[in-house]
């Protein structure tokens, strides 16, 4: 009787693949034979290379029963996992820390207030500026003949109650600017807005101060041979609203295309020749007179943009003028 009797043995084959032994016995001849099924796939479906033979289709089902696949494929994506986990994680800390930052909206970028010159000179009033006073030269030292000629002849002696008045001028002349007080910064923005008709603040530093006539970036760097004085007399010519007509067309000139000038430079020349004739002497019959020394101060350094202003208009001045002028023409004499 021939028949084949089947005995199946299931092991675990190489990579895990479940492997089905099936030994078959032919009883006619009494061999037997021992077939190898890898995943119900017969001998016939193998390729042999070099006496092992390798799975040339498998299905994606079998794959995915795979014990040692699976082990592998867990621990790959756990390691991915942790490291998107991490970054998840720095992602998350960097939002909340974006969330902490407040926006400052345009709304609450709001201006600094204008300070007056009246403010600005009582700050200077209120300050201690010992250590400035000390470096001051209030009047010309003479000596010989010329003091002789100058006590005969020249103009009378300020007032001893105007003395600690004009002291005070000749400190906030020693004076630089000082980015830590207010009041300095509110001065310079002042300027610059009256002058620019712009309500918004400019930084402090920058080109856009050649627009109001410094030289460059820095304001503070034309006010070495005045001080804050050089500033205070712009901001008087800006803010007092009777005079401020007659600074903005000097400032209009200032950007004509031919006869431009410096516009805060020319000023800051304006109150050098001023505070030239303050320490010549030369406004002492009328600070006693009006028994003040800032408001003749101002009116004198006014009268001389003014000046300026004529002569360089109706003359047609250029800046290549300009040495002579403030050289020939603004000359202070007794």
């Amino acid at each position: 009787m021939e028949g084949v009797l089947a005995i199946a043995v299931h092991t675990e084959g190489l990579n895990g693949f479940p492997q089905e032994c099936k030994q078959t016995e032919d009883l006619t001849n009494g061999h037997s034979k021992c077939t190898t099924i890898l995943n119900g796939l017969s001998p016939g479906n193998c390729i042999k290379e070099n006496g092992n033979p390798y799975l040339k289709t498998v299905p994606i089902s079998a794959l995915k029963q795979n014990g040692l696949l699976q082990s592998l494929a867990a621990g790959g994506n756990q390691t991915k996992t942790e490291e998107v986990s991490l970054e998840v994680e720095r992602a998350q800390e960097e939002w909340d820390a974006l969330e902490s930052i407040q926006p400052v909206l345009a709304e609450d970028l709001t201006p600094s207030p204008l300070i007056s010159f009246n403010e600005a000179l009582q700050h200077f009033q209120t300050t201690d500026l010992g250590d400035l006073l000390k470096n001051i030269q209030p009047t010309i030292h003479r000596t010989g003949l010329a003091a002789i000629t100058h006590f005969l002849f020249g103009p009378p002696r300020l007032h001893k109650d105007l003395v600690e008045e004009r002291d005070l001028v000749f400190a906030i002349a020693q004076c630089s600017m000082d980015n830590g007080q207010s009041v300095h910064m509110r001065v310079l923005q002042t300027v610059y807005r009256k002058l620019t008709c712009t309500r918004a603040d400019c930084p402090r530093y920058g080109p856009h101060w050649e627009n109001v006539g410094f030289q460059g970036s820095d304001p503070a760097t034309d006010l070495r041979g005045t001080g804050f004085l050089g500033l205070m007399h712009i901001l008087y010519f800006v803010m007092d609203p009777e005079i401020l007509p007659l600074a903005r067309d000097i400032y209009k000139l200032s950007q004509h295309p031919v006869q431009n000038f410096p516009f805060s430079v020319m000023s800051i020349n304006m109150t050098r020749i001023a505070l030239h004739a303050l320490r010549e002497e030369v406004l002492s019959k009328e600070c006693n007179r009006r028994q003040q020394v800032v408001a003749v101060l101002n009116d004198f350094y006014v009268a001389t943009f003014l000046h300026l202003y004529q002569l360089w208009k109706n003359q047609q001045k250029t800046i290549s003028d300009s040495g002579h002028v403030l050289k020939g023409d603004f000359s202070v004499t007794n």
